[in-house]
């Protein structure tokens, strides 16, 4: 039996620790031991929850020791956590891990990846989110472990708090960061939950009367990084308050850190003038100085939205380097504009309950996808809409009732509403849509209610403080349909029904599937919080658009324990229940003998889009399996050369143009060839046949149902090579193969891909007669193509890559400036040679230094100065006789709004001026002036190859 329960608020900003002996009734906050300043201790309630990297020597082991001793969890071997991170980050640019929390919900990176501090320099240590969130639980049981030996905090019950909105692969990587910091076992708790938990238990002594006017609680969480709603019912039976959770938010990366943005963005553009004024330079802050400036902004926001605020206070950002203090520069702000920009910019009266507005907004930096409408009071309008029928129900009005049904009582809670101001404003927005004034349940103190909270709702599982009923605050859903539409509904069946209680299978009885044994089966599936009634587990429904979140698709490989191993195929039904922890649980369970297999989220890799391999097949796959066996097939066939090399024709007789075979049809092929691999070796054209053909069937690598298993089938073969390596052709096909399908390789993969790069850019005539035979010869366009596609590999390395193609760039532009020279029609031939090439390593280049991958991660991007430098070698091109020039500059100039991303604002003016004058396409300036995806035929001439029809890629 564990002495303690203990709650963990793992925030964005802070983090804190409340505790309490189990059966007690007093809740107390663990003071939690940190670094003060270099080589001074301190206790306080919160730890703000970043870290600093320390440049080496800079600060001294004695500095940064602790009370315990504590190995970093990320390797690190010299780490702050807590209030002097925060005072060191604000002095020195680009060393602090902050947000760690928004990145764990960021599914566009690997999240297990070292990819924090975003945007810093290649010299200062990075961590995983997974990572940083770990070492600030690891400090924590550092500093619990110290203070009470006797009882390990691994071996308390724990519970720590997360956002509402979280989805599924968020809740893992969490728990994950827990195992990490030695925590294995613990309980999830939804924060606003936790929030209204604190209440119920400071107002235990008085709650009937204190709610006995109350019928619908709204309890609005804005912290630092996430916003999140809650809807809370309160019904009276026997005289006591029933109460059940009925509604909450989707997830929205917005809070207190986008307002400090939106005021740095502000202070920046003074700064920025009061340069220019004064003679000096007006660029932009790097994206690890606009976070220093940042973390200033937060300060002066929380001094100038209080209810004493002064009426104005100075931002001063400190200099760089050797001019630290003396390159300080400051800016005044004053408290009616901080007001104007965050409590009109973030809570407009909004007084027409406008919905949220789609589309991407203006504040988007740090690599994370905030929210596209910053106005909190629009996606509050939004949350009370999705959730009308339930609130009017529990608000006994009507069903005909016209506009938004608002709660009748509100409870704040999040470091933002320690702002005066801020509370004030949400306050009367939902007072002017009621057209009366809802009660306030007090929080005395936001900073620290949720961690009290949890504790308040372990001691509730006790019995001894009041608990909240509804079970799965969302309905979770298979997907049976093969692509998303932004304006079709999903076909979906039900497998998990909103209000389903924890620990309660549900076993789809009347549905079952056919898998085969031994071989990976994927499962797509989505959560909705959608008010309509919930649907049955089994039932199938349309999902609307905007009313699900896809989850990251879910795996396993069934094997058989039992003897009935030669069983090829068997028939398996659906369970999932809400797990103990708080996550969701899918079996596959054997119909025949209940044998079992857990399906477990993938959350690493391409979040691929949902896709059914039992689509409409045409007339014709059974005749051109039958030629593809024909060819390859292991029965000895006599078949002419001539056949072998007509093969992709006679496919094209039966299955019409090969443009237009759809995913599903592509894939089938492709396990016909795989199936019939060993065919390859026949001759140098069934090998070519075979590439050809494999490559073009599995392109991009992804984005179907088994594609990594079908990657890793393929992978098996790289190390072999090819078996008629004297043939150009075959060696050509091989690395066509290779380049096609390298979005479903690993980075280990790319990089073993990147040796064989390497030795055939770059070895001398020596080093080439030593080659082994299974390093296949690679000519100087197959490897400008290979190249360019591997995106997961570390950004210098592509930085490598680009050079010797800038090189070879700078070449053909000397051999195309000799040509011109030549009026024969030698020199005719030789400038068009020379233009051919200029095309393709342009294209090269653009690629390779794509701000925006296509299925590469964004923190391995070619650092922004290396790719100004090769756009000031494009710009010395003739953009109206060197076409490719433009096209490469739109790319390697292309808007993403993550400022350690984008290039110069100076040199994109002069990028889109340049494009302006030599005529380009309207779509290329559009790229390089905003956030935009790429069109259908930009997007294939990035790829070098179309996409499958049907496929999409999201980019």
């Amino acid at each position: 039996m564990s002495k303690y329960v203990v709650s963990i608020d793992l925030g964005t900003t802070n983090t804190v620790m409340a505790y309490a002996e189990a059966g007690s009734a007093e809740i107390r906050l663990f003071e939690i031991d940190q670094l003060t300043a270099p080589g001074e201790i301190g206790a306080a309630a919160l730890l703000p929850s970043l870290r600093y990297h320390p440049a080496q020597g800079e600060l001294a082991d004695g500095e940064t020791q602790l009370p315990w001793r504590l190995d970093d969890v990320a390797g690190l071997s010299q780490v702050v956590v807590g209030r002097l991170a925060r005072k060191l980050g604000a002095q020195v640019p680009g060393r602090v891990v902050a947000s760690a929390k928004s990145w764990l919900s960021h599914p566009q990176v690997d999240r297990m990846a070292a990819i924090l501090p975003w945007g810093a320099e290649a010299d200062v240590a990075k961590v995983s989110p997974v990572a940083a969130s770990a070492s600030y639980l690891a400090h924590l049981r550092g500093a619990w472990n110290t203070r009470y030996p006797a009882h390990p905090l691994e071996q308390q019950q724990i519970v720590l708090t997360i956002p509402a909105s979280f989805d599924e692969g968020a809740r893992a990587l969490t728990l994950e960061a827990a195992h990490m910091a030695g925590l294995p076992g613990l309980r999830l708790l939804e924060e606003p939950q936790a929030a209204f938990y604190d209440w119920l238990f400071r107002q235990r002594a008085t709650l009937t009367a204190d709610l006995a006017e109350t019928r619908l609680i709204l309890v609005c969480d804005v912290g630092g990084g996430t916003t999140d709603f809650s809807l809370i019912k309160v019904e009276m039976t026997d005289g006591q308050p029933r109460i059940s959770r009925i509604g909450v938010g989707n997830h929205l990366i917005l809070g207190g850190d986008n307002m400090d943005l939106a005021l740095a963005h502000l202070v920046e553009s003074r700064l920025a003038a009061a340069g220019g004024a004064a003679g000096g330079t007006a660029e932009r802050l790097s994206s690890s100085r606009l976070s220093q400036l940042a973390e200033r902004c937060r300060a002066a926001k929380e001094q100038l939205l209080a209810a004493d605020a002064p009426e104005r206070t100075t931002v001063t950002l400190l200099g760089s380097g050797s001019r630290l203090i003396g390159g300080s520069r400051s800016v005044d702000l004053t408290r009616d504009e901080v007001s104007a920009l965050v409590v009109d910019g973030f809570f407009p009266l909004n007084a027409a309950q406008e919905a949220a507005r789609r589309g991407r907004g203006a504040i988007v930096e740090f690599g994370l996808p905030y929210a596209s409408d910053a106005a909190i009071t629009r996606h509050l309008a939004s949350f009370l809409m999705q959730h009308a029928a339930a609130a009017r129900e529990a608000l006994g009005l009507p069903a005909d009732h016209a506009g938004i049904p608002v709660p009748d009582t509100l409870l704040l809670n999040g470091g933002v509403f320690r702002a005066d101001a801020l509370a004030r404003r949400l306050e009367a927005v939902l007072a002017q849509w009621r057209g009366a004034a809802l009660r306030i349940l007090h929080n005395d103190n936001p900073d620290v209610a949720v961690a009290r909270g949890g504790a308040a709702y372990a001691l509730g599982q006790s019995g001894l403080a009041p608990v909240i009923g509804g079970g799965s605050a969302r309905s979770y859903f298979l997907l049976l349909d093969d692509e998303a539409h932004a304006d079709k509904p999903r076909r979906a069946v039900c497998i998990l029904p909103r209000g389903s209680a924890e620990n309660r299978e549900v076993l789809l009885a009347d549905r079952s599937f056919a898998l085969r044994l031994g071989r990976p089966v994927r499962f797509h599936l989505a959560s909705s919080t959608s008010d309509a009634a919930a649907p049955q587990a089994g039932e199938l429904v349309d999902l609307q658009p905007g009313e699900y979140v896809q989850l990251p698709p879910i795996a396993t490989v069934l094997r058989d324990s039992g003897a009935s191993g030669a069983r090829k195929e068997i028939p398996v039904r659906l369970a999932a229940s809400l797990s103990e922890v708080g996550t969701l649980e899918v079996h596959c369970v054997a119909s025949e003998d209940a044998q079992r297999w857990l399906l477990e989220f993938q959350l690493r890799g391409d979040a691929a889009p949902p896709s059914n391999d039992e689509g409409a097949m045409p007339a014709g796959l059974g005749a051109a399996i039958e030629k593809i066996d024909r060819i390859f097939g292991s029965r000895a066939q006599q078949v002419e050369l001539k056949e072998v090399k007509q093969l992709r024709a006679q496919l094209e007789q039966l299955l019409g143009s090969r443009e237009s075979w759809h995913t599903p049809l592509l894939r089938r092929l492709f396990d016909a060839l795989l199936e019939r691999a060993k065919g390859r070796r026949r001759s140098s054209e069934h090998e070519r046949a075979w590439l050809n053909l494999s490559g073009y069937c599995l392109r991009p690598g992804f984005g179907h149902t088994l594609d990594e298993w079908r990657i890793d089938q393929l992978w098996a073969m790289y190390e072999t090579g090819i078996q008629h390596h004297k043939d150009s052709q075959v060696c050509a096909e091989w690395w066509t193969l290779w380049r096609r399908v390298t979005g479903g390789l690993s980075v280990a993969a790319q990089l073993r891909v990147l040796d064989d790069f390497a030795f055939n850019v770059q070895a001398d005539a020596q080093e080439r007669g030593r080659r082994p035979v299974t390093l296949v010869n690679g000519s100087e366009e197959d490897m400008l193509r290979l190249g360019a596609s591997l995106e997961r590999i570390p950004g210098n390395y592509k930085a490598e890559i680009g050079a010797w193609m800038l090189g070879q760039l700078e070449a053909a532009n000397k051999a195309a400036a000799k040509a011109a020279l030549n009026k024969t029609r030698s020199g005719a031939a030789d400038a068009a040679k020379a233009e051919a090439t200029q095309g393709r390593f342009l294209w090269g280049l653009s690629r390779v230094g794509a701000r925006q991958p296509f299925h590469g991660s964004a923190h391995d991007v070619v650092e922004a100065s290396v790719v100004e430098q090769w756009l000031a070698a494009i710009l010395a091109l003739d953009w109206k006789k060197v076409e490719p020039a433009g096209f490469a500059a739109s790319h390697l100039a292309r808007m993403t709004g993550d400022r350690s991303r984008d290039i110069n604002e100076a040199l994109r003016a002069e990028i889109l001026r340049r494009l302006s004058a030599a005529g380009a396409p309207a779509n290329w300036s559009a790229m390089v002036r905003e956030v935009v995806q790429l069109d259908q035929a930009d997007e294939k001439r990035m790829l070098g190859d179309a996409l499958p029809p049907g496929l999409k890629l999201i980019a």
